[in-house]
């Protein structure tokens, strides 16, 4: 099995290889890969789903279960979802040891093609070991205005930990961008902005956050 041969069946689902983990793994499992959305061009191919249009809950949730399972399959691999908890997978240490994602000034995860846009949709165990490229240095590293520090309207990251009483009770200040655009925070890192994210589908997120 090859990375490539991954990508190829992933990107038909508008998925997309976010990285490859070696360690820590669940028994049987000796690598794992991570599954993000392919932007730009995601959002549009997830509400043409059937799970987006039925009106159930968790839409994304179960279209991400159907559509990483049905690659599973094809691929002779294990599936893995950061949702149908507890005990929940241990995606955001697993995210760090594939040397892809790591921890921005502001506390929060910051990919090397997402940015703070960076959401996983599930991962992928093969039992045979697929060769990687090497991950390299973290984005915020040659980031010099570091914006994400600044951007949240109430400070929510400026404390020991991040804030969520504070953040979400601004949500509904008429000024407040951040329900219909996204999290200030996640849009002002740079790596973010050319990741090609709609707003729609950042809304549809902070629905579900708040």
């Amino acid at each position: 099995m090859r990375l490539e041969q991954i990508e190829v069946l992933a990107a038909k689902e508008q998925l997309t290889v976010f990285g490859v983990v070696s360690d820590s793994l669940p028994e049987g499992v000796k690598i794992l890969v991570l599954l993000g959305p392919l932007e730009p061009g995601f959002w549009a191919h997830f509400t043409a789903s059937e799970e987006y249009r039925d009106g159930a809950a968790n839409p994304l949730d179960r279209w991400s279960a159907r559509v990483i399972g049905k690659l599973a399959g094809a691929l002779g691999a294990q599936a893995f979802f950061p949702f149908g908890g507890p005990p929940y997978q241990p995606f955001i240490q697993w995210a760090q040891d594939s040397g892809r994602a790591h921890l921005s000034p502001v506390g929060l995860l910051v990919h090397d093609v997402a940015g703070l846009m960076v959401s996983y949709r599930g991962a992928l165990g093969f039992t045979q070991k697929i060769d990687a490229p090497h991950a390299g240095p973290s984005p915020c590293t040659t980031c010099v205005e570091q914006p994400c520090i600044t951007a949240c309207p109430v400070d929510a990251f400026a404390g020991e930990g991040y804030d969520v009483v504070a953040c979400k009770a601004d949500l509904d200040r008429p000024a407040n961008t951040c329900m219909t655009q996204g999290c200030a925070v996640r849009r002002a890192c740079p790596v973010s902005k050319s990741y090609g994210r709609v707003e729609e589908q950042s809304a549809f997120h902070m629905r579900a956050f708040k």
